[in-house]
């Protein structure tokens, strides 16, 4: 018996589109983690990056549970001294949706040279409009 190992070329890449209108941003992030790396799949293997494609719409209308939109801070760093800069969850829904769920889904991912191939999979658009009509995603169900 011998271990299956997947190769980058044999892999089919499916596109899936999910609307996450009031649905958690966590729970969503989770299942988006799962579907980009591939562990969905019985063929997943470590090394190859062997997920899907995901297209997420009404990425403005998803929730934070408890008072995280008020609590919840977002650190970045310019690399100047005393360059620490920082924005609240709401703030940073008004301000750039997309940013939200892209950090989650993010640091759900592996710490290695695949999670930028990952994470460019991932498909986020303010509204229901989105280019990839020509690719016939299917719908996800979280």
């Amino acid at each position: 018996m011998k271990t299956f190992m997947a190769k980058k070329e044999s892999v089919e890449k499916k596109w899936w589109i999910l609307d996450v209108e009031n649905k958690v941003l966590g729970r969503v992030a989770s299942k988006l983690a799962t579907i980009l790396s591939g562990k969905s799949k019985p063929i997943y293997t470590p090394h190859v990056d062997t997920g899907d494609f995901v297209v997420v719409v009404n990425a403005d209308k998803i929730n934070l549970t408890g008072k995280k939109f008020q609590d919840k801070v977002y650190y970045s760093h310019t690399g100047f001294t005393g360059g620490i800069k920082k924005i609240t969850a709401s703030k940073l829904l008004d301000k750039n949706p997309e940013e939200i769920l892209r950090k989650a889904v993010k640091g759900m991912l592996p710490k290695n040279k695949l999670s930028r191939d990952m994470l460019s999979k991932l498909k986020i658009y303010k509204g229901t409009e989105h280019p990839h009509s020509a690719q016939q995603p299917e719908k996800l169900e979280i």
